[in-house]
């Protein structure tokens, strides 16, 4: 289902292999929050997905669980920026600004944190509109 939808928005889209439950696992266990059924569901099909210019529209599990820990625990980002702990950041812009999930209360919106503001919004209601938006549109669609 995902690979034929990632495909379809954008046909020379990068598809990892599918990932291991092993790794899935991994993630909560670092993380200690489920992984969204979505993306969950899109991960056991493509550990990944690069779009143009090589930009991580989701990142592979084990990048999930490294990079979410390593924003959670920093503490310069705990100095700066409101807590990490709620989102579930999953992808990129290649920018600085970050995709997430809602964890806590959870949700199967996509969000954006802005980097330079510490922003939070809405850019799509689930994860199929995401994949839509960041393959087929360029720039910085989601503002």
């Amino acid at each position: 289902m995902w690979r034929e939808q990632i495909l379809q928005a954008m046909a020379g889209a990068e598809l990892g292999a599918p990932a291991e439950e092993a790794a899935l696992a991994g993630v909560e266990s670092a993380l200690g929050q489920p992984v969204p059924a979505q993306l969950a569901s899109l991960l056991r099909e493509c550990n990944g997905v690069r779009g143009r210019y090589g930009l991580d529209v989701v990142w592979s599990a084990e990048r999930i669980a490294k990079s979410n820990a390593d924003f959670r625990s920093a503490q310069d980002f705990a100095d700066l920026y409101m807590p990490f702990e709620p989102l579930m950041f999953f992808g990129d812009n290649g920018g600085g600004d970050q995709f997430a999930f809602v964890r806590t209360p959870q949700r199967d919106e996509v969000f954006v944190w802005d980097h330079e503001t510490d922003s939070r919004y809405l850019v799509s209601y689930g994860l199929d509109e995401y994949i839509e938006q960041a393959l087929r549109a360029t720039g910085d669609w989601y503002r």
